[in-house]
This record gives structure tokens, C-alpha cells and sequence, in this order.
């Protein structure tokens, strides 16, 4: 149940995207960006808020949301995106962190067809942390990193 309390508190983001996912793409957009992370329902969920500044000068916010299910011990996770806030939740990812490192699964569609997306949390310490988006279309035989984003703290 506390496997995110790292995470609590203000930091500083330096994103790495592909600019298309699952097209053999090899060219990198990077960006920056903040995000604040805060406890809700006494450490059963959180939710934290990115901005991210975009490189042609403008901005957009996401919020994500994660509960903990203390049946089953996983992590779920949803991400709201700032730019169609009306649109569905993306399915839900659903993992654990084993031996400080968090796998999250969830089975989605890109451009109509299935693929099976990915999130690692990994090195995580008291000011940084790195997350990773991966996606598979070909079942989770081989996956594309699309997405990743270092953390630093930002005080204490």
C-alpha cells in the first residue's frame, strides 16, 4: 500500500517521447515539465498533476490516479489528459513494485488495433525516480519504449 509514498511531493520532469509509437519510429521529442504528487484516502489512492511544457512553447496538464487494491495487492492506474478532458479513461494499468522495481499491464487499441502497454517504475531514491511507457502489438513477444521520464525531487 505504500509503495508510491515515494513519489509524495513536488518534482521536476525531463520527458523523452517518441514522435510516433509503433511505426518504427526513432525520433525523440523531449520536453520538461512539473508534477506534484499527494495522498488521498488515507494512502488507499493518489493523484498527482504533470504539466508539461511542450517544445513549441506551450503546455498542457494530465492528472493520474492510482488505488491500491488490498485484496489483490496491485496497483491501478488511470491518466486523464489535460488536452481532451472529456475523452474515456484509458484502461486502467494494474501492477506491483518487486524488488524496487513497479510493472504495470493493461491491454488497450492504438489506431484500431490491440496492444499491450507497459509501465516501469525504476530507479527510484529520496530525489529521483524514472517511468517508462512500453507498448506491444504483438501480444508483449517484443516491446517498443515510447515514453520515459526522469524525476527529481524538488526540496525535501
Amino acid at each position: 500500500m505504500h509503495a508510491f509514498d515515494f513519489y509524495f511531493g513536488n518534482w521536476r520532469a525531463h520527458h523523452r517521447k517518441l514522435a510516433e509509437r509503433l511505426m518504427g519510429s526513432h525520433d525523440w521529442i523531449e520536453f520538461d515539465g512539473t508534477i506534484n504528487v499527494r495522498p488521498l484516502m488515507n494512502g488507499w489512492a493518489n493523484v498527482d498533476e504533470s504539466i508539461f511544457v511542450i517544445p513549441n512553447g506551450g503546455s498542457y496538464h494530465g492528472v493520474t490516479l492510482r488505488s491500491y487494491d488490498g485484496v489483490t495487492g496491485l496497483w491501478n492506474i488511470w491518466w486523464l489528459d489535460g488536452r481532451e478532458p472529456s475523452a474515456p479513461l484509458d484502461p486502467a494499468v494494474k501492477g506491483r513494485f518487486v524488488n524496487g522495481i513497479g510493472l504495470f499491464y493493461a491491454d488497450d487499441t492504438l489506431r484500431g488495433k490491440p496492444v499491450k502497454v507497459r509501465f516501469t517504475w525504476s530507479h527510484i531514491t529520496a530525489t529521483t525516480a524514472r517511468w517508462e511507457q512500453a507498448f506491444s502489438g504483438d501480444g508483449g513477444k517484443t516491446w517498443e519504449t515510447n515514453w520515459v521520464t526522469d524525476f527529481t525531487k524538488i526540496g525535501s
